[in-house]
């Protein structure tokens, strides 16, 4: 009985339980995909190469790309849609994804058909419009998900995105969200192979409100304490007096930092 016991307990410690579950519900949308430290290539190379600060926030989280290429036009009342091998404009009030509410028929349980998420809808305030990504997703107990427009990658000047933060380690539902549309009379195209939104896990402790109030200001310089202005000096002055100064320094002690928790995790 003890060796049972002792096996079970084993097994348990080896199944792993991933941070963020992605469920693809449309078939050809395109997988989530791992944000890039390079922001898909957009960002110049010396902030690529020296930027950790940026490269680091760039990589943050994973790509959520749209189900299918489409575009939008408001003519500041009303929407219209047309997508990737669509027949022409037709107007949106709420729309299925293209053919899939009867694929999703065939494939769920008898209590569930007939609930397919929609894929676009008008909302009631002006421009505003809301998309499923075609995914569904959970997190890892005591992890919630942000949901964020792309981090430095170049957006549309047409399209605003709203962020938002999910407890998906208890509500598992349509991943979705709401932009809005800026400009009316010309269409707004939405690419299926890029992305849309970040999606960034985040442990509840972080989003606690205690935590959040827990702020201190330092009014100013008569209260730095001695360390301060050692770590200032480091910092600021030590590279700029320094005969040769050293390019990137941040970056590699940001990296020999993260390497480090690689290594105390995998021991």
């Amino acid at each position: 009985m003890a060796d049972d016991v002792k096996s079970e307990a084993q097994h348990s410690a080896m199944v792993h339980t991933p941070r963020v579950t992605f469920y693809r519900l449309i078939p050809t949308a395109r997988p989530p995909q791992r944000a890039d430290r390079s922001a898909a290539g957009s960002l110049p190379t010396r902030a690529f190469r020296y930027c950790e600060p940026v490269t680091t926030a760039s990589a943050f989280g994973h790509y959520i790309f749209p189900p299918v290429s489409f575009s939008l036009m408001w003519d500041g009342s009303e929407f219209v849609w047309t997508w990737e091998g669509g027949d022409g404009w037709v107007p949106l009030k709420a729309a299925q994804f293209p053919h899939f509410a009867a694929y999703f028929d065939e494939h769920v349980p008898q209590e569930i058909r007939g609930f397919s998420p929609p894929f676009l809808g008008a909302l009631q305030e002006p421009g505003l419009v809301q998309i499923w990504t075609g995914l569904m997703v959970r997190t890892a107990p005591g992890w919630s998900l942000m949901v964020r427009p792309p981090a430095n990658l170049p957006r549309s000047q047409a399209v605003e995105f709203y962020e938002g933060i999910i407890e998906t380690d208890r509500w598992f539902g349509p991943l979705i969200t709401n932009f809005r549309v800026t400009r009316t009379g010309v269409p707004v195209e939405f690419r299926a192979d890029y992305p849309i939104l970040q999606a960034q896990a985040l442990p509840r402790e972080a989003l606690d409100e205690r935590g959040q109030n827990d702020m201190e200001l330092v009014p100013g310089f008569e209260q730095w304490r001695p360390e301060d202005w050692d770590d200032y000096y480091d910092t600021v002055v030590r590279p700029n007096v320094a005969e040769k100064r050293p390019r990137g320094e941040y970056a590699a002690a940001a990296r020999r930092r993260a390497k480090g928790g690689e290594k105390e995790r995998a021991e």
